[in-house]
């Protein structure tokens, strides 16, 4: 004769309840995330002041790569003292080729090479919680400062969003801005910290060198350099929550100024540009995406791109 299969007994409600809250509580709590986004230059970085440094034509160069990966590390090092999860790092000088990857932790994505859509922040977006620029320097439009310009030293001459001067700092800024995003730290010579500073507000600001001339610093070692780069990155990322994104009303007007006539009078054709001047030319936008976009084209777009 089979047997009749055994009832289990009957939990009470309230015993279930007690055990599932148990389990909820018992099991490991989920680490809160905090992305941060490093863009890279180098002629900001500890030592830099000309081109032997900047290119890989120049006998210092293959040596400077090495100083800005470590900035960035420094960078990297900081940002997750303070409790950064997951960090993008942006490779935003020259070719964009420049950082020695294989010196960056295995988790940080990296973005290099060149056109892109955001430039030097082609990456960031809504997600991140704060920004970190490393190796900048002042804008064309200042007479101080190593190495100053703005996007590029050969072919402009001033950059403007909504009639004022813009450093690549203050360019960058606004892009994070339009996501929400505030920059909180920044590296480079005391002419880009201060400028930087008087633009988008008291971020944290790592100054390595001293400017005497354009091509010209006193300047920190290496070593000294990383150090005080990864305790202001750290001071940045917590106090990320005091720090306001930069963010430009709309709609938005864009000044550029070439040093040669051709650019503006061909640009000129356009129908969506205005021509200023002689040398200079604006364009108009509903944010900074399309901003950077136009300024990416005005850079970088000629007749012969190949492939």
């Amino acid at each position: 004769m089979r047997l009749p299969a055994r009832v289990p007994p009957l939990v009470p409600r309230a015993t279930t309840t007690v055990v599932l809250l148990t389990a909820v509580l018992a099991a490991p709590a989920t680490a809160q995330q905090l992305k941060v986004y490093i863009s890279a230059d180098l002629e900001g970085v500890a030592g830099a002041v000309t081109p032997d440094q900047l290119g890989p034509t120049g006998f210092e160069y293959g040596r400077f790569r090495e100083f800005m990966t470590e900035e960035v590390l420094a960078a990297i090092e900081g940002a997750r003292e303070a409790g950064a999860t997951e960090i993008v790092v942006s490779d935003s000088h020259g070719n964009g080729q420049n950082l020695l990857i294989e010196r960056l932790p295995a988790d940080v994505t990296i973005i290099r090479s060149w056109p892109r859509p955001l430039m030097m922040m082609e990456g960031i977006d809504s997600t991140f919680d704060a920004a970190i620029f490393i190796g900048y320097h002042a804008a064309t439009t200042n007479p101080e400062g190593v190495r100053a310009h703005t996007i590029s030293s050969a072919r402009l001459a001033r950059v403007a969003l909504n009639d004022r001067e813009m450093s690549e700092a203050g360019i960058n800024a606004a892009i994070a801005g339009h996501f929400g995003v505030p920059v909180v730290m920044i590296s480079g010579d005391d002419v880009t910290v201060r400028e930087t500073r008087a633009l988008i507000g008291d971020v944290e600001g790592a100054e390595v060198k001293r400017s005497i001339s354009f091509h010209s610093a006193a300047t920190m070692t290496p070593q000294a350099a990383r150090d005080l780069i990864r305790e202001r990155a750290r001071q940045g990322v917590e106090r990320r929550s005091e720090l306001q994104p930069y963010v430009l009303a709309a709609p938005l007007a864009l000044d550029v100024t070439f040093k040669s006539y051709r650019p503006a009078e061909m640009l000129a054709y356009l129908p969506i540009v205005e021509r200023l001047d002689a040398h200079s030319i604006r364009y108009r936008a509903p944010d900074m995406p399309e901003i950077s976009k136009f300024i990416e084209f005005i850079v970088t777009y000629c007749i012969d791109l190949d492939p």
